[in-house]
């Protein structure tokens, strides 16, 4: 099974964070989950994600924190993932593909 991890930094100065908490600002779930949908498409451009099957929200994440994406394959049309920061994980979800109309 296709297995695959890259890193990411949300910027400071990112169009969410604006009215997110402000002055205590954390990363909008819906932001790190497009940093999961770009980062499936960097890798396997034929492919899409169709949906979220499974997403789970266990820790913030704040403005310039590195986090990393990982990515599993657990059948043909499913797939794992997981983002991490070096102390604790943050998201975990299944999500279902679809190729590319």
């Amino acid at each position: 099974m296709a297995k695959f991890s890259a890193k990411f930094t949300i910027s400071a100065n990112h169009p969410s964070l604006a009215g997110h908490f402000p002055n205590n600002p954390i990363v909008p779930g819906s932001v790190i989950l497009d940093y999961v949908r770009w980062f499936m498409a960097q890798w396997h451009a034929s492919i899409q994600i169709k949906t979220f099957v499974q997403v789970k929200f266990l820790q913030p994440l704040r403005p310039e924190q590195a986090f990393r994406v990982c990515i599993v394959q657990i059948s043909p049309d499913h797939y794992k993932f997981h983002c991490e920061t070096s102390e604790h994980k943050l998201v975990t979800g299944v999500f279902s593909i679809t190729e590319k109309s």
